[in-house]
């Protein structure tokens, strides 16, 4: 069963490593090679590591002779920040609402604010 996006999206972003990888990607393509060095694991466990990325559309990866750098895809996290704006536009309102309601139990009235 194929997942969807979305889900294929989080599940890659689940992984320090491959987070640790996007990160260095906003600089600019990068080789397998490159990308590994922060890192101790093997030159294999990296490539694993950007497959789970490039099946989640997070990464694409090019063809130059020898060379295939990896670079982000934009567009994908564009996806994954329209997700989570409905949750933080969430949670900006409970935020809101605790602090009228703490700001009215300092003022010494304990039943918060009032609608």
């Amino acid at each position: 069963m194929e997942s969807d996006p979305l889900s294929a999206q989080f599940a890659a972003l689940a992984d320090p490593t491959r987070r640790a990888i996007l990160a260095r990607l906003t600089q600019g393509e990068a080789s397998v090679n490159e990308l590994a060095a922060p890192f101790d694991i093997s030159l294999p466990a990296v490539s694993k590591h950007l497959k789970v990325l490039e099946k989640a559309g997070l990464i694409s990866r090019g063809k130059e002779a020898q060379w295939r750098p990896a670079r982000l895809e934009p567009m994908a996290l564009k996806g994954i920040a329209e997700w989570l704006e409905h949750y933080r536009r969430y949670w900006d309102k409970s935020f809101d609402r605790l602090d009228a309601y703490l700001k009215n139990i300092q003022k010494g009235d304990p039943r918060g604010p009032r609608n």
